[in-house]
């Protein structure tokens, strides 16, 4: 992402905390099933072969862990002077960077998750931006504050 001259970023917005911490407890699920095994085979393992196995299986879940981290934090969408940039990183070594000029921003949509919106734990959605020749469409997924993000939008739209 290179800024032009006179072009300022005004906001960074990344994604809302509250489906990371999700994602986490499914990491967690997805590994107690090896910690069982392990506590099944406990009786016909040694003491070294019990702790490597531990090492080997806690190693692998701080990579996954470290790895779903990176991915979810490294997403943002900067809101600069003149235009909109949506960096999405799909894996450490693929990332999707699109972006929209803000003249050219016809339609915000945004979806929150209902009644529960009202609580900041749960107050976030997705966001998506439209343009005038409908090519370029920008969708920002677990926004925090989806309508305070299109206000804000269309506030440095009508400067």
């Amino acid at each position: 992402m290179h800024l032009g001259e006179a072009e300022q970023i005004l906001k960074v917005y990344r994604h809302h905390p509250t489906p990371f911490v999700l994602l986490i407890f499914k990491t967690v699920v997805a590994f107690l099933p090896f910690y069982v095994l392990l506590l099944f085979l406990a009786g016909s393992l040694t003491i070294s072969q019990s702790v490597i196995a531990h090492l080997i299986i806690f190693a692998l879940f701080v990579l996954v862990i470290t790895y779903q981290s990176l991915v979810y934090w490294l997403d943002r969408m900067v809101i600069t002077n003149e235009r909109v940039i949506n960096i999405d990183w799909k894996y450490l070594t693929i990332r999707n960077e699109s972006e929209a000029l803000i003249k050219d921003i016809q339609d915000i949509k945004t979806k929150e998750k209902g009644i529960l919106a009202h609580f900041n734990f749960f107050d976030y959605g997705s966001i998506r931006l439209e343009t005038a020749s409908s090519l370029i469409s920008i969708e920002f997924n677990d926004a925090p504050d989806p309508e305070g993000i299109r206000k804000f939008i269309y506030h440095v739209k009508s400067q």
